[in-house]
C-alpha cells in the first residue's frame, strides 16, 4: 500500500531507545505490534473490566475485546487515509495496557491511594502507566526493561499526560513522546499533536467505546431500545434498519443498528479527516504535529457523539447498579493497597526487590507507594478479588 507523504513511514521512525538491527522481514511497526501481542500485559486485559466486572458475564466486553474493537475500526480508517495501519493497530492494541483492575474505578482508587501515602507523588494516571508498562515494567529482553518500541508508537500511547508527569517524562527523555503536554519553547518546532495514526487510534478508541457500551448496557438489562431511541445517534439507525428489514426486533434490531451506526461514524471520519487534512496540506508526518488535530468528526457528528456519551454517563456508568459495583471494587483497591504498604511481604518477591532501586532509571522511581500500585496496576480483576480474599478473609462481590 501507498503510504500518503504526511503518514508515518517507519524508514523515517524517530527510533527506540535503545538501538536494534532492523528486522529482515518486519517493519518497525510491526515489530511493535507484535512485541504488544506478546507481552503479559497485554494477556492480561482478557480479564480486565470494561464496563461490567470479570465475574459478571462471560459476553461483556474486556479490555481485550475493547484493544481489538480499537484495532479493527483504526485498520479500516487508516487504509483509505493511506495512513500507517500496522502503527495504527499497535498503538490501539497497547492504549490500555495500563488500565487497572476494574475500570476507571480502580483508577481513580489507586490514584487517591498514591497521593495519600505521598501528597508529591505523581498520582495515578492509567495513560502514564501504559508508557511505563511498555517502557518499563515488562521483563522481556535481557539487554533492557520493557519492549523497547519506537518513538512513534510510545508517542500514540501516551495520549494525555498531565504538566506535571509531562515535565518528569521530559527531564528523562527530553524532546520526547511527552514534549507535547508539557512548556512548549519559545522557539523551534512545537510538537502539540501527535500524528495522524496517533490521533485516530484516539478517535477510533471513542467510536468503539460508546458502540460497545450500548450493547453491553442492553445485554446487562440496564439500558432499554425505547431510552436509546431518544438518542439521535441511535435513534436514526434504528429506524432505518426498521424500514429496510420490517418486523425485525431484538438483538438483530440492536446488533444491525450498531453497525450501521459504526459505518456511519467511521465514513464520517474518513471524510472529515480528508477535509482538515486537505485544508491543512501538511507534507510530512512532523508537519502533522504543528497542526491542530486532523483526525475528527464533522461538526454534527461530533455533536451527536457527545448527545450520545452524555446518555451513557448518566443511565449506564451511573447506573445504580454500577455504581454499588465500582464502590465495591474501590474499595478492593485501596484495601490492597493499604496491605501491602503495611506489610510487602505478601507480594511476590520480585516485587519487593524493586525497593532497594532496582527499577530502571526509566522508570518513575522504586519508590514502596509507587512498587505496590505497579503490582496491583498490573492485576487482572479476579486475582484482585482473590487476593483480596485471601488478605481480608471475605469476598468483595456477591456471587
Amino acid at each position: 500500500m501507498t503510504l500518503a507523504p504526511y503518514a508515518c513511514d517507519p524508514a523515517q521512525s524517530r527510533g527506540r531507545r535503545y538501538t536494534e538491527p532492523a528486522a529482515p522481514t518486519r517493519s518497525d511497526f510491526q515489530r511493535d505490534r507484535d512485541r504488544i501481542v506478546h507481552s503479559t500485559a497485554f494477556r492480561r486485559l482478557v480479564y480486565k473490566t470494561q464496563v461490567f466486572l470479570n465475574h459478571e458475564g462471560d459476553l461483556f466486553r474486556t479490555r481485550l475485546t475493547h484493544s481489538l474493537e480499537v484495532a479493527q475500526l483504526g485498520r479500516s480508517i487508516a487504509r483509505t487515509l493511506q495512513l500507517n495501519e500496522d502503527l495504527v493497530e499497535a498503538i490501539a492494541l497497547a492504549h490500555d495496557l495500563g488500565h487497572t483492575p476494574f475500570g476507571h474505578a480502580g483508577q481513580d482508587a489507586l490514584n487517591a491511594c498514591l497521593k495519600a501515602a505521598q501528597p508529591e507523588s505523581a498520582g495515578f494516571e492509567h495513560n502514564l502507566q501504559s508508557l511505563r508498562v511498555v517502557d518499563s515494567l515488562e521483563e522481556r529482553y535481557p539487554a533492557y526493561n520493557g519492549l523497547n518500541l519506537s518513538f512513534e508508537t510510545r508517542e500514540g500511547i501516551l495520549k494525555h499526560c498531565s504538566k506535571r508527569n509531562a515535565r518528569r517524562i521530559e527531564s528523562r527523555e527530553p524532546g520526547g513522546v511527552a514534549r507535547r503536554f508539557g512548556d512548549q519553547p519559545s522557539e523551534g518546532p512545537r510538537w502539540q499533536q501527535p500524528s495522524l495514526e496517533a490521533q485516530l487510534a484516539n478517535l477510533a478508541d471513542e467510536i468503539a467505546y460508546n458502540a460497545h457500551d450500548i450493547d453491553d448496557g442492553v445485554r446487562s438489562g440496564l439500558l432499554t431500545l425505547e431510552q436509546l431511541e431518544d438518542v439521535e445517534l441511535f435513534s436514526q439507525y434504528c429506524r432505518e434498519t426498521r424500514l429496510a428489514h420490517p418486523g425485525v426486533q431484538g438483538r438483530r434490531l440492536l446488533f444491525e443498528t450498531i453497525r450501521r451506526m459504526l459505518s456511519a461514524q467511521v465514513y464520517n471520519v474518513m471524510d472529515a479527516t480528508w477535509a482538515a487534512v486537505h485544508k491543512a496540506a501538511p507534507e510530512t508526518a512532523d508537519e502533522v504535529r504543528q497542526h491542530s488535530a486532523l483526525v475528527c468528526f464533522t461538526p454534527e457528528m461530533e455533536h451527536q457523539s457527545a448527545s450520545l456519551k452524555r446518555f451513557l454517563l448518566k443511565n449506564l456508568y451511573r447506573h445504580p447498579k454500577v455504581v454499588e459495583t465500582t464502590q465495591a471494587a474501590k474499595q478492593v483497591v485501596s484495601d490492597l493497597f493499604e496491605a501491602y504498604m503495611a506489610d510487602p511481604t505478601q507480594m511476590p518477591q520480585a516485587h519487593i526487590d524493586r525497593f532497594d532501586g532496582v527499577d530502571a532509571p526509566h522508570a518513575a522511581g522504586a519508590k514502596p507507594e509507587r512498587v505496590v500500585a505497579d503490582y496491583i496496576a498490573g492485576m487482572t480483576d479476579r486475582f484482585a478479588a482473590k487476593e483480596h480474599e485471601r488478605l481480608k478473609g471475605r469476598a468483595a462481590f456477591a456471587a
